[in-house]
């Protein structure tokens, strides 16, 4: 379960993982075979497993587990200046390793699913296509960071999760809901994701993970296999049996394919999904500098069903991402983080599989260079960061962007734009208060943009030991992507005269956080101007999908949880088998107020968001070392889609119950999961129904080196 963290007096202990197991598969009474091959090196540290009871000792053993956390806290990146969990005035989701390791998850996707206010839709097996988003937004509005890095496509947010890492590479995943254009620059309009990989920490082991898997309804015989096999070492090189070498380096790599749940009317392959990842990642820790570096590479290709069009059934996309970048921190007085960058996308969309000749392939070719510099120090008034960054992004294209002086190969055009930001933050830190204030000031080359100031404010309030009450006002922006500008094929009709979307947002919240108890409540609001989505004209004889502003949009959301501990129960009943754990329940409820909303438009994007959101979970273990992880999904969508015979119909709601099984030993597991156990084939991105249920068997080893 996602854990929202504050109080540093408290013991950061991540204890549930909320999921909802999404099926990925479902069979059509055919018989479909589907592999997967992950190999992965990491010189890089991982939890140990744990048994599930070594989380309610003493209260003596507690009482050391907050004296530890007290003084090594973590630091999460919710601001420009590091802070401490307990420190930070910004509220900051964090799956931790602990939650991704019981997670019945094969992506990164499939960890965010259950986070209550992120919004997964995903087509295609294994997460081959997902657009993520935050609070009403859409997937095109977040940013996405590796180690901190800006790792988004400006081409289309639909290729920003093309991660070269795998779940086994990530040790955390930090979600910052609403504007964080403040922290992470552009594109965070409602929120951002920071994946985290490993550290190394000299630990040499080896790993392998083996799963084997049927889908289908639970009512019939129909069904197809999965296989996954992944195997990981990790290690590090040491100068002395005492003193250990300041270098250390970590790699992986993976393969997984699938022939898909369904097939075109043709009978041809149109979910299929096959893709490769290589993950490279090292790091120099000395006495007065520190550097990390790392390498990547995602190659996949996956049936896109009809979504770009209800008209085409055996639509296809391959995608190429090399990720590269280079990161250092100076120790001292004063802190600086420079980092330098270059991801460079190759995308190739069929409108019909193979087919050339009647309708050209859509080719493009993305480069982002990058060059960032943030710092910061410490003095009596606080922590105070400044730095800059300069993102140049460029594309060639057989159809985005404006004509090129010289032509080559499939690329006819381009459109090149750099990006320029300053920003500026001060933290005054208390014992029970913290105030976050600063801003960023954004100057884009394209269109002859401005530069614009986005200012920030964050505040917490600590009452006693259990309370904290917080506040905040963030402004943020984002600029269009290639695709919302220059996309004019195949039904879609760009202005590449977008503006820039721009967001205020203010949110007041209270958490309660105690040994059995935690509980949030909060209401934000979200005022947008600009707003970019695609829409038709319903009332047109021959209608397309254009790309326009919004002028207003407004969003007010209220959100909730609670989190309990069996604490008293798992203490009575030490010596039983059964002990209930965690009980979760969490709820999201969005409204959205469009201010040029007419009924006859239809929307891709923006005017479809869920409206309500409800999770639930409860882990517990049966006997000793076997646990069972429940968790349970409803969501109620608001907009419609269109039919491939022509209609348009309402999303409806939906509910998802998914369950795991586990064996856990300290060098070994054994699971069993179930996902989507109603098998409900449920609509929820466009015309592409989603596969029933998946059963999951795999097991997991550790061989210490």
């Amino acid at each position: 379960m996602h854990k929202t963290l504050f109080n540093a007096c408290k013991a950061l202990r991540f204890r549930q993982f909320r999921r909802k197991g999404w099926a990925l598969f479902a069979a059509l009474g055919k018989v479909v075979t589907i592999g997967v091959l992950s190999v992965a090196t990491l010189q890089s540290a991982t939890a140990a497993s744990r048994h599930m009871s070594t989380d309610v000792d003493t209260a003596d053993d507690r009482q050391q587990i907050d004296k530890e956390a007290s003084l090594d806290d973590v630091e999460v990146t919710g601001s420009r200046a590091p802070l401490a969990i307990g420190q930070a005035a910004r509220m900051v989701t964090v799956l931790s390793r602990e939650d991704i390791q019981a997670a019945p998850a094969h992506s990164i996707n499939d960890l965010l699913k259950m986070a209550v206010g992120v919004d997964v839709r995903q087509r295609g097996p294994l997460g081959a296509q997902t657009d993520v988003s935050i609070r009403g937004g859409t997937h095109e509005q977040i940013t996405i960071l590796l180690n901190g890095i800006n790792i988004c496509d400006p081409q289309t947010g639909h290729n920003t999760l093309d991660l070269p890492c795998d779940v086994s590479d990530i040790v955390r995943i930090e979600i910052i809901e609403g504007p964080a254009g403040r922290a992470y620059g552009t594109s965070s309009l409602v929120g951002a994701i920071n994946i985290v990989t490993k550290n190394p920490n000299g630990e040499t082991a080896l790993e392998t993970r083996l799963e084997s898997g049927s889908f289908g309804y639970l009512s019939t015989a129909a069904r197809y296999n999965y296989l996954s096999n992944d195997i990981g070492s990790k290690g590090e090189s040491s100068t002395s049996a005492v003193q250990r070498s300041p270098f250390n380096v970590q790699c992986s790599a993976s393969y997984t394919r699938s022939d898909g749940y369904q097939r075109a009317k043709s009978g041809a392959l149109n979910s299929d999904y096959s893709g490769g990842k290589a993950f490279v990642q090292g790091g120099y820790d000395g006495d007065r500098i520190s550097l990390s570096w790392y390498a990547g590479l995602s190659v996949r290709g996956y049936g896109s069903n009809t979504f770009w069009s209800a008209r085409y059934d055996e639509q296809y996309e391959h995608t190429t991402k090399l990720f590269t970048a280079i990161q250092g921190e100076t120790k001292g007085f004063l802190h600086l983080m420079p980092s330098i960058y270059w991801n460079r996308g190759y995308d190739r969309f069929e409108l019909v599989r193979g087919d050339d000749i009647h309708i050209p392939f859509n080719h493009n070719r993305t480069d982002v260079v990058g060059i960032a510099l943030n710092s910061w120090f410490d003095s009596p008034i606080g922590r105070t960061a400044f730095g800059a960054e300069m993102r140049n992004e460029d594309i060639v294209s057989g159809n985005l962007g404006e004509p090129l002086n010289s032509p080559h190969g499939n690329y006819t055009l381009g459109l090149n734009r750099t990006n320029l930001s300053l920003h500026l933050e001060h933290n005054i830190l208390l014992r029970f208060f913290t105030l976050s204030a600063g801003f960023i000031a954004v100057k884009n080359t394209w269109n002859g943009m401005p530069l614009t100031v986005y200012p920030g404010l964050d505040a917490s309030l600590r009452v006693g030991n259990d309370w904290k009450l917080y506040a905040s006002y963030n402004e943020s922006l984002r600029m269009p992507s290639f695709t919302e500008l220059y996309y004019s094929v195949g039904g879609y009709k760009a202005d590449k005269y977008l503006k820039p979307e721009e967001l205020r947002a203010v949110e007041f919240g209270v958490k309660y956080n105690t040994r059995h108890l935690q509980a949030k409540a909060a209401v934000f609001h979200h005022h947008a101007r600009n707003m970019i989505d695609w829409v038709m004209d319903t009332r047109e004889a021959n209608p397309i999908w254009q790309s326009v502003n919004h002028t207003r949009i407004n969003t007010l959301g209220q959100e909730v949880s609670f989190r309990y501990y069996l604490s008293n129960l798992r203490q009575h009943v030490r010596n039983s088998w059964f002990q209930v754990h965690c009980i979760e329940l969490a709820y999201c409820h969005l409204h959205q107020n469009k201010n040029d909303q007419q009924p006859y438009l239809q929307s891709q994007y923006s005017l479809e968001y869920l409206r309500h959101k409800l999770t639930a979970s409860v882990r517990a273990q049966l006997i000793d070392r076997l646990l069972l992880t429940l968790t349970y999904r409803w969501q109620d969508r608001t907009g419609s889609y269109t039919t491939t015979d022509g209609k348009v119909k309402a999303y409806t709601p939906y509910s998802t119950i998914d369950a795991r099984l586990a064996w856990n030993n300290d060098n070994y597991s054994l699971y069993l999961e179930g996902n989507n156990l109603t098998s409900y084939r449920y609509v929820d991105y466009g015309n592409v129904r989603q596969p029933g249920c998946w059963v999951t068997i795999g097991a997991r080893y550790k061989l210490e080196l």
